[in-house]
């Protein structure tokens, strides 16, 4: 819910990449529809989710507003450069992401029984993979139009890898809170590394990229770097998740404590 509440920042994101801003803010050229519209939906996740934990009453909503200010405060840094290829690639992958993580944290809901959160994130994740498909058919486009651009752009991205939104939240009483919240929904199975590898792996077989030929040598060779790399992620956070389930058989899990849930501690 907190990256969700961080609309502002994305926003400005999306007005960053050259020829799809909207000067205006009332422009109504194709891109500035999309990206208001865009917004405009996306706003309602955040306000949902808030009304949700307000008026569940288990939530310290003083400590969860005080976390999204700091949030949009700090902003976000995806990399894109202003550059609308790395744009559409990232949130080709992140869309993606953000289905899975609230799929998930659904699954969670019924299996305890809150079938109103069930519902809750059924609807968001339904919107999430309507974003994902339109992000996606933008890189299908431009792969006709400029695979070798589109590609090296991929590969540059990828090298980088992908920023996750929340990296810089901060509730004001944790340094390393994004790093305990990661390692959670790791845990309980909301976002995992091997997710990480299979949206890679999906977007590699999305855009055929395995028969993608006509391609100049640089592009070839990133290319190739993209179809071998979802395989190599996956084996390093199969090998990792692993490591972590001898860990913790050898020794107890590591309670990490919320101000959200005002104080609690969860595994």
């Amino acid at each position: 819910m907190v990256t969700e509440e961080a609309l502002p920042t994305y926003q400005t994101l999306l007005n960053t990449f050259e020829g799809c801003d909207d000067p205006t803010g009332t422009t109504d050229s194709a891109w500035a529809r999309w990206s208001r519209g865009w917004t405009s939906e996306e706003n309602r996740h955040g306000d949902l989710l808030n009304k949700y934990l307000y008026l569940g009453g288990k939530c310290d909503m003083r400590s969860i507003e005080v976390t999204i200010q700091h949030l949009i405060t700090s902003g976000f840094n995806p990399g894109a450069e202003k550059d609308p290829y790395k744009g559409f690639v990232y949130t080709s992958f992140q869309e993606r992401a953000t289905k899975i993580s609230h799929g998930n944290v659904g699954k969670l809901a019924k299996q305890y029984g809150d079938k109103n959160l069930q519902r809750i994130c059924a609807k968001i994740a339904g919107d999430e993979a309507r974003h994902e498909k339109a992000y996606q058919k933008f890189v299908t486009e431009i792969l006709l139009r400029d695979p070798d651009g589109i590609i090296e752009t991929f590969a540059d991205v990828m090298r980088g890898q992908i920023v996750m939104p929340a990296e810089l939240m901060n509730d004001g009483v944790k340094t390393n809170l994004y790093e305990d919240f990661s390692e959670i929904a790791q845990n309980l199975e909301v976002y995992t590394a091997i997710d990480y590898a299979e949206i890679l792996q999906h977007l590699v077989t999305l855009w055929d990229l395995e028969h993608l030929t006509g391609l100049g040598d640089e592009a070839e060779k990133d290319r190739e770097y993209l179809c071998k790399l979802p395989g190599r992620y996956k084996k390093l956070a199969e090998r990792s998740m692993n490591r972590k389930k001898k860990a913790t058989e050898d020794a107890p899990k590591t309670a990490k404590s919320f101000s959200w849930i005002h104080g609690r501690s969860v595994y």
